[in-house]
C-alpha cells in the first residue's frame, strides 16, 4: 500500500527506502501483541487492518513515519483528523504535509536543509526525490549526514546497535523497536539520556512499562514539553523567563518548547541557555572558536557540553614542556635518518629560482631532516650550498646521500657568519635564503617567500614566523630598541594570535630563515665580519637593507619550526650577544635614535620599522567579509583602500566572529591586523593597552557610535591626538520610517525626531562620512559641516557576456535577519511580482537568489516556488553575474546605496530597481537602469519583461551603467578620498 494520490515517486535506480509504503513485516513486529490477540496474519490482512483500524489506534504504517508523534507535534492536523478531513496523520503527510512537516521525531527538515542548502524543491524533483526526507533516507543517511540535532550517525554506530546490513544508521535506529542496551544511549551532544532519567525517575518507570522507546523518545514526544530539560546545561524555566520575545512563539505552538527555539536561533545568538552558562563569554575563548569553526563541534553549546564548561590554557604547560619537546624533536630526526639515507635527495639544478645557504657543524641527522624538509617544500629548482664548518660526523660525507649539493668545507668551526659569507661567493640564484640546519619548513614556506620578493620590488628581505618545538612562537618579526637591545615580537605566544598573522615591515627577522635579494646582498657584502663568529649579524644586515632603501618584511605565511640553539649552546650564545650588542650600537646610532625606549608598553608601536604611516583602528559590527553584503562589502573596500594608501590598519569587530580561520585569512589584505578573537567587552582594555598608538579611529555605522561612546570617554586619555571618524554607512531614520508606513504602522516620531536620535553621538567625531550626497545634505541640515562623501568602489568589467549568452533573473544580497530590507524585498517580489511573470517569460526562466543567509532567516515560502533557485553564499560572484540577464533590486525601504546595485552594474548586468534606489544612486531611469514604484508590482514586472526580451534596450542600459561605474567608482578616486579624510599627504 502506498499513500493515496501521491504522484511523485523515486526513480528505480535511486529508491531504496520509501516512507510512503505500508511495511507489513515491520507492522507485524511493532504491533504484534494486538495483532496476535486478534489473530491477524498475512500481509493483506495486516494492510487491511491498518487501513480500517490503524488510524484510530494511532498506528504507524512503517518505521519511518511516527503517527502518534506526528499528531502530538501538529495539533491542527490532529483536529482535522478528528473531524474526518484526513484519514490519519500519515494520510495528511502523504497528501500535503510532506513539503512542510516533519514525519518523525528524529528528523527535522529545516535543520537538514540548512546543512545542505542546495537541496531545493526543483533540484530534489529533478533528482527524483519527493522531499528532503526522501533524500535523507536514500542518500544522506548512507553518507552519515545529520538530519536532526538529536541524532548523530557516528554516535549511533559506536553504540553497537547497528547490525542490519545495507541500511544507514538512521534507518537502523528507527527499525529498532526496543533498545538493546537500556534506555541511556547518547545519540548527540544535545540530549543526555543518563542525566534525564536520573532527573526524571518517573520516566524510567514509563520506559519499563513499554510506553516509550527511549529517554529521547519521551523527551521529543511527551505532551508537556516545557516541563522537561534535555540536559544539565539548559533550563526551560530560565530561558523562558529571560527571553520574553520567545514566550509568545512557544505558547502559540511555533516552537514545541524553549529548547527548540534555542537550538534553531538562540545558540547562534549566544543566548544564555541557563543561569550558570554564559555562552557569550565562553565563546570568546580562542580555542573554542577555533574548534567550532574547524568543525570539531557544531556550535559553542555543544563544545561547552563536551568540556563541561571548563577551559584550560595550556600555554604555561607548553613553556614547561620545551626541554621534552626538543628531546623528542631530536629523537625524530634520528628516527628519520635511516629512511633518508636509503633514498637520495636531489638538488641538481640548471637555473635555480633561489639559492639556500645552510651552515652545519655536526648534527648530521638534524641537517638531513632540514634538507628533506627543504626538498619537500619547494618543487622548483634550488641551489643548495652546505657549509661544513669543521664537522666530525656524517656531515663530512653529506654528498654521498644528497645529490646536487654545492659544499664548502672548513677544517674547523668557523661559525655561521663566516660560513655564510664564504657560501655567498657560490650563489647563483636571484634570492638567497639563509636557513638554519635545525629547522623544519611548513607547507609553501619557500614559495610564499619567493612570491613576496617577486611581486613587491621594494622588499629587500623576507623573514618567517618562527615556532619553537613546543608549539609557541620564537618570534613574529623582531624589534630593535634604542639602546641596541633586541627582542622577538610575541615570544611565548600562540602562533595563531591575530598580532602574529599579518604582514609587517619590521626592524629585522632572525637568520634561522631569512630570504634576501642576491644583488642587494652582494652590494652590501653579506654579513659584517665585525660580528663574527655569530649574533647580531642578521640584525645588522637588515638595518643596512633599510638604509639601502629597501624594506624588511615579516610574512606569517612563511612558517618554520626552529629547534633554537641547536647549533650552539645557550651560554655561549649569551656571551656573544653581550659582546656584539655594543658593536651593533656603535654602528647604527642614527637608526637607533628613532627607535623607542625599551619598554613593554611600547611593543605595539615598536613592532613596525616604519613610524611615518598612519595607524587606523577600524571598528565594525562584524569583521567585514565581502559575502555579508549589507555595507560590509563597502567596509572591506575601505580597509583595502586604507592599506593601499599606506596605512597600518587594525580591524576590530563589535561582535566576535564565528567564521572559519580560512574565511578570515582570505577576506582581508595580508597587511591588515584582524582582531578575530576580541569584541566590544574587551575594546576598552585593548585601546588602553595601545595608548597613543592610533592616529585615527574609524567607526563604521552610526549605531556603533552609540555603542562606543562610553568606551571612548573612558579611554579619552589613551586617545589624545587620535582623530575620531564616524562613517554613517547609511542614514537609517528615513528607512525605518518608510518601513513602518509600508507595514501599516503609524510612526510615533517624525523623521526629523528619528534623525536627531540617530545623530545624537556624532558630536564625538572630528569627521563624518556619508555614502552619498543625499545623506550628506541630511547631515548638513542637522548642523554637521564636517561631512565627507565616500561611496562605493567598483571596477567596471572589461568584458562580460552579451544578451544572447545570458539567461534568468538574479537577486544578490545578504539576508541577516527576518526583518532586513533584503528579506522584505524578496517577500514582496516573490509574492507580488513573480506571479505576474507567469505566461510572459518562459517557465524555465529561473529567479536566482544568491548571497549569505543567516541560519535564523526562514526562506521556506520562497524556495517552494518552482521558479526560484536559492544558491546561498558563493565564493565568486562573477560567474553568477555573468550568467544572468537581468538583475532585480526590489528594495522597498533602504538607506544609503545598496552595494549590490553598483556591483551588478560593474559586471554589466542591467538592473531593474525600485524608484527608491534609483533616487539614491542618482542615475537616469530608462538609460542607466529601469525603475518602478514600490507600489506598482505590475510596472516592475513589465520592466523586467522589457529588459529581458528587448536586446536593443538591454544593450543600451548595459553600456550606460558600465560608463557610470568607470567614471564614478574608480580605485584611484576612492583611495584619494580616503587619503583626504585621513589627511595623508
Amino acid at each position: 500500500m502506498k499513500c493515496q494520490d501521491l504522484s511523485m515517486s523515486l526513480s528505480g535506480d535511486i529508491k531504496k527506502i520509501d516512507w510512503s509504503v505500508f511495511d507489513a513485516t515491520w507492522y507485524a513486529e511493532k504491533y504484534g501483541d494486538v495483532l496476535k490477540f486478534l489473530g491477524i496474519e498475512g500481509a493483506e490482512a495486516l494492510e487491511e487492518f491498518y487501513r480500517e483500524k490503524g488510524p484510530a489506534l494511532r498506528h504507524s504504517p512503517n518505521p519511518y513515519f511516527d503517527e502518534d508523534w506526528y499528531l502530538r507535534r501538529y495539533p491542527a492536523v490532529a483536529d482535522a483528523v478528528g473531524k474526518g478531513e484526513w484519514q490519519s496523520g500519515f494520510d495528511h503527510y502523504c497528501r500535503a504535509g510532506f513539503s512542510s512537516h516533519n514525519p518523525h521525531w528524529l528528523f527535522d527538515r529545516e535543520f537538514y536543509f540548512k546543512q545542505h542548502a542546495t537541496l531545493q524543491p526543483a533540484a530534489l524533483e529533478e533528482a527524483g526525490f519527493r522531499n528532503l526526507y526522501d533524500h535523507y533516507l536514500n542518500v544522506g543517511d548512507e553518507q552519515f549526514l545529520t538530519g536532526s540535532w538529536f541524532f548523530n550517525a557516528t554516535a549511533y554506530l559506536k553504540s553497537g546497535l547497528a547490525r542490519i546490513e545495507g541500511l544507514g544508521a538512521f534507518a537502523q535506529c528507527v527499525r529498532n523497536l526496543k533498545p538493546e542496551q537500556g534506555y541511556g544511549q547518547r545519540l548527540s551532544w544535545y540530549f543526555d539520556p543518563e542525566w534525564y532519567l536520573e532527573t526524571y525517575p518517573h520516566v524510567r518507570k514509563e520506559l519499563d512499562s513499554g510506553r516509550w522507546l527511549s529517554a529521547l523518545h519521551h523527551y521529543l514526544s511527551n505532551s508537556t514539553p516545557t516541563d522537561y530539560n534535555p540536559n544539565a546545561y539548559f533550563s526551560e524555566e530560565f530561558y523562558g523567563s529571560v527571553n520574553h520575545d520567545v514566550s509568545g512563539a512557544v505558547e502559540s505552538g511555533n516552537f514545541r518548547n524553549f529548547y527548540e527555539h534555542f537550538l534553531r536561533y538562540g545558540v547562534h545568538e549566544l543566548r544564555k541557555p541557563s543561569a550558570n552558562v554564559d555562552l557569550e563569554s565562553y565563546y570568546r575563548n580562542a580555542v573554542v572558536q577555533k574548534e567550532v569553526t574547524r568543525g570539531d563541534f557544531p556550535d559553542a553549546f555543544a563544545h561547552y557540553i563536551a568540556h563541561n564548561g571548563r577551559l584550560e590554557d595550556d600555554v604555561e604547560g607548553l613553556k614547561e614542556s620545551e626541554a621534552l619537546s626538543k628531546k623528542l624533536y631530536h629523537e625524530m630526526c634520528q628516527v628519520r635518518l635511516p629512511v633518508l639515507l636509503n633514498q637520495t635527495l636531489d638538488f641538481t639544478y640548471d637555473v635555480p629560482d633561489l639559492s639556500v645557504i645552510i651552515v652545519a657543524h655536526n648534527l648530521f641527522a638534524m641537517t638531513m631532516s632540514a634538507l628533506a624538509s627543504l626538498r619537500a617544500n619547494y618543487n622548483g629548482q634550488m641551489q643548495v650550498i652546505v657549509v661544513d664548518s669543521g664537522s666530525t660526523d656524517g656531515v663530512r660525507h653529506i654528498e654521498r646521500y644528497v645529490r646536487g649539493l654545492d659544499v664548502v668545507r672548513f677544517p674547523g668551526n668557523v661559525g655561521f657568519l663566516l660560513g655564510c659569507n664564504a657560501a655567498l661567493e657560490k650563489v647563483r640564484g636571484p634570492f638567497t635564503l639563509y636557513l638554519n640546519n635545525d629547522t623544519e619548513l611548513m607547507p609553501e614556506a619557500i614559495g610564499n617567500a619567493v612570491a613576496r620578493l617577486r611581486h613587491e620590488i621594494k622588499i629587500g628581505a623576507v623573514g618567517a614566523k618562527l615556532i619553537r618545538t613546543n608549539g609557541l612562537l620564537q618570534e613574529a618579526g623582531s624589534i630593535v630598541w634604542r639602546d641596541g637591545s633586541v627582542c622577538g615580537y610575541l615570544r611565548d605566544q600562540r602562533p595563531d594570535v591575530p598580532e602574529a598573522n599579518f604582514v609587517r615591515s619590521v626592524d629585522y627577522c632572525a637568520g634561522a630563515f631569512l630570504m634576501v635579494r642576491t644583488p642587494l646582498l652582494r652590494t652590501l657584502g653579506g654579513f659584517d665580519t665585525d660580528y663574527a663568529p655569530a649574533y647580531f649579524e642578521e640584525t645588522d644586515l637588515c638595518l643596512r637593507i633599510h638604509e639601502a632603501g629597501f624594506d624588511v618584511v615579516y610574512d606569517p605565511s612563511v612558517v618554520v619550526v626552529h629547534y633554537e640553539y641547536g647549533t650552539s649552546s645557550f651560554m655561549s650564545g649569551a656571551s656573544m650577544i653581550a659582546r656584539n650588542q655594543d658593536v651593533f650600537r656603535r654602528k647604527h646610532t642614527a637608526y637607533l635614535r628613532q627607535k623607542s625606549l625599551n619598554n613593554p608598553r611600547m611593543l605595539t608601536k615598536a613592532r613596525f620599522s616604519k613610524q611615518d604611516q598612519k595607524r587606523v583602528l577600524f571598528i565594525e559590527d562584524r569583521l567585514p567579509y565581502r559575502f555579508l553584503g549589507s555595507g560590509f562589502t563597502r567596509s572591506n573596500d575601505i580597509v583595502r583602500s586604507m592599506i593601499a594608501a599606506g596605512c597600518q590598519v587594525t580591524v576590530y569587530p563589535v561582535f566576535r566572529p564565528t567564521e572559519s580561520q580560512e574565511d578570515i585569512c582570505m577576506a582581508f589584505p595580508d597587511r591588515a591586523e584582524v582582531m578575530w578573537d576580541r569584541e566590544l567587552p574587551e575594546l576598552e582594555d585593548f585601546i588602553k593597552s595601545r595608548a597613543g598608538y592610533y592616529d585615527a579611529i574609524w567607526i563604521a555605522r552610526t549605531h556603533n557610535a552609540d555603542r562606543l561612546a562610553p568606551v571612548l570617554m573612558d579611554c579619552a586619555d589613551a586617545l589624545t591626538g587620535t582623530m575620531v571618524i564616524i562613517d554613517t554607512e547609511a542614514v537609517s531614520a528615513p528607512r525605518e520610517h518608510s518601513k513602518m508606513e509600508l507595514r501599516g504602522q503609524t510612526p510615533e516620531k517624525t523623521v526629523d525626531d528619528l534623525l536627531k536620535h540617530e545623530f545624537r553621538h556624532l558630536f564625538m567625531a572630528e569627521k563624518i562620512i556619508a555614502v552619498n550626497s543625499k545623506d550628506s545634505k541630511i547631515l548638513n541640515s542637522h548642523g554637521f559641516s564636517n561631512v565627507h562623501v565616500l561611496g562605493h568602489l567598483q571596477n567596471a568589467s572589461t568584458w562580460s557576456p552579451g544578451w544572447e549568452d545570458r539567461r534568468n533573473l538574479l537577486f544578490l544580497g545578504a539576508m541577516h535577519d527576518q526583518d532586513s530590507p533584503n528579506v522584505d524585498s524578496l517577500a514582496w517580489f516573490s509574492g507580488e511580482v513573480l506571479p505576474l511573470l507567469d505566461g510572459r517569460l518562459p517557465e524555465d526562466v529561473k529567479f536566482t537568489v544568491c548571497g549569505y543567509i543567516n541560519p535564523r532567516v526562514d526562506l521556506t515560502p520562497l524556495i517552494n516556488n518552482p521558479r526560484v533557485v536559492v544558491t546561498g553564499r558563493v565564493e565568486d560572484v562573477t560567474p553568477v553575474y555573468n550568467s544572468h540577464r537581468v538583475f532585480v533590486a526590489p528594495t522597498r525601504y533602504a538607506g544609503g546605496i545598496p552595494y549590490k546595485l553598483h556591483e551588478a552594474a560593474a559586471h554589466g548586468i542591467p538592473v531593474v530597481a525600485t524608484d527608491i534606489l534609483c533616487e539614491q544612486v542618482g542615475w537616469v531611469p530608462g538609460e542607466d537602469m529601469l525603475c518602478a514604484s514600490i507600489s506598482d508590482a505590475q510596472g516592475f514586472a513589465d520592466a523586467i519583461v522589457r529588459l529581458y526580451e528587448d536586446k536593443q534596450l538591454w544593450e543600451k542600459v548595459h553600456a550606460h551603467e558600465l560608463k557610470r561605474i568607470s567614471t564614478e567608482n574608480t580605485q584611484e578616486n576612492y583611495v584619494k578620498t580616503i587619503k583626504d579624510i585621513l589627511e595623508i599627504l
